[in-house]
């Protein structure tokens, strides 16, 4: 009898252990985003038919159905018809709400990362993706990890163990297919995808989705027209709804503008904190036209930065695009052309803010785009802009530490200091009482610019291997 049950034991216990890991291994991917007010969303993708269950604390729940498994009928985008496809996502995208007094979440049995009431360590990221876009000719060597390096990034990122992620923009770059006989990126997945998302984000990112609660700021990739798909499926922390999903062309211009929120870093030393963030997708290179519907767009949305900028000490304002940045073009002959920030963003904010562009409770900026690390001060009253788009797409070539005389991102902006860096990286921002940190570390963790920010002032120093 005695062996008749341990066999029975046995058995059953094998037959439980093969139950959870079969089940276990629906869950592909958890992660949380922070939203509106504070409010934070555990996200899960599954190969099964129905949501995993998400236990907090001591209660179980089934999460809710954010998006179904389905092939998306190809749609017009920034590529030829001939070089696009119709974007399939095999896997189901669920979601729930994380209570604000949670102390312990799983997803399957497997912990997810929880907000903190103050954010004092927080890791930046941007441009993460391996480009692959025909038009430019521009095939990275994604099968290579020294020369698509987001892992890597990743990586180092999570062992600065960080209360929150930040990302800037630019998940997604593997566009169009890799070319014959180009062993680099050969076999990649490409197109818009779950399997570019998987292999572009959700794979390489692991260690940091694991590692902290995350921003998901929204990068011209993932535009309507190019990514958009994948990031209201999977990315953006509001409700995912027909007409803005960017599954259909003729409802661009909902699905290209989505509207700022702040997300509450707490307070610390007397100081409130909040990060602003701006969907900046869809901004032009060129400047735009007070006529354009963008323009009107944008306007509203920077009347109410305005509006949420009140509600803190201290902000900080994230979009993709830099506004008070450089970005450079290379002549021939060696020489550089500074170009000034993003002058359709300019051009709007100085109908509200003609000087500084942006209120006065905003004291630092932080972006992408520019494939660079970059930090720019000044002596007029400009915030603080900080640039992290350098967290393993193809870099941009540096620019001279040492700007001409009188070059500056905006024209009322007079530059106090400028540092960059094309070494594949990330930032740190840390937090004591009411004085930010701001760090600059390359793959490796080695720390190549410092920015101290308090009480309006910005103090940078460079060359801190």
């Amino acid at each position: 009898m005695f062996i008749a049950l341990g066999g029975l034991f046995t058995l059953n216990t094998q037959a439980a252990e093969k139950s959870l890991t079969s089940h276990a291994s629906t869950t592909v991917s958890t992660w949380v985003v922070m939203g509106e007010n504070g409010q934070s969303v555990v996200r899960s993708l599954s190969t099964a038919q129905q949501c995993p269950m998400l236990k907090q604390d001591s209660k179980s729940k089934r999460m809710l159905l954010r998006a179904p498994a389905e092939t998306i009928a190809q749609r017009k985008t920034a590529s030829s018809e001939i070089d696009s496809k119709p974007s399939a996502f095999p896997l189901i995208t669920c979601e729930a709400k994380l209570l604000p007094s949670v102390k312990k979440a799983k997803v399957d049995g497997v912990s997810v990362p929880l907000a903190k009431s103050v954010f004092q360590r927080i890791v930046v990221i941007g441009d993460t993706g391996c480009r692959m876009k025909k038009a430019d000719d521009a095939f990275q060597a994604c099968n290579d990890k020294e020369k698509w390096t987001f892992n890597e990034v990743a990586k180092k990122a999570a062992s600065m163990k960080p209360d929150l992620v930040i990302h800037l923009g630019d998940y997604h770059y593997r566009e169009n297919v890799c070319p014959d006989g180009n062993q680099g990126c050969s076999d990649s997945p490409w197109g818009y995808g779950y399997d570019v998302w998987k292999a572009d984000f959700f794979e390489p990112a692991k260690p940091l989705l694991q590692a902290a609660p995350w921003v998901m700021v929204r990068g011209n990739h993932e535009s309507c027209s190019r990514a958009g798909q994948g990031y209201w499926r999977f990315l953006d922390p509001r409700p995912y709804v027909a007409g803005r999903d960017c599954d259909l062309e003729q409802n661009d211009m909902v699905g290209d503008y989505s509207e700022p929120y702040a997300v509450k870093l707490g307070r610390s030393g007397g100081q409130t904190a909040q990060l602003i963030v701006f969907d900046s997708s869809k901004v032009p290179g060129k400047k735009l036209k007070k006529e354009d519907a963008a323009f009107a767009i944008f306007s509203e949305q920077f009347a109410k930065v305005d509006d949420i900028a009140e509600a803190a000490d201290f902000n900080i304002f994230m979009n993709h695009h830099p506004s008070l940045g450089f970005a450079a073009s290379h002549k021939a002959d060696g020489s550089v052309e500074f170009k000034p920030g993003n002058q359709s963003l300019q051009a709007v904010m100085q109908e509200r803010h003609p000087q500084r562009l942006f209120p006065a409770k905003v004291q630092a900026v932080l972006s992408g785009h520019v494939h660079l690390f970059q930090a720019v001060s000044f002596s007029s009253n400009h915030p603080t802009q900080f640039g992290s788009g350098n967290g393993g797409t193809a870099m941009d070539k540096p620019l001279p530490n040492q700007l001409p005389e009188n070059v500056t991102p905006f024209e009322s902006a007079v530059v106090d200091h400028f540092s960059n860096s094309n070494q594949d990286g990330f930032m740190l921002i840390e937090r004591k009482r009411d004085r930010w940190i701001m760090s600059a570390f390359d793959k490796e963790g080695n720390r190549m610019t410092q920015c101290k920010l308090q009480n309006a002032k910005t103090n940078c120093t460079t060359n801190l291997k």
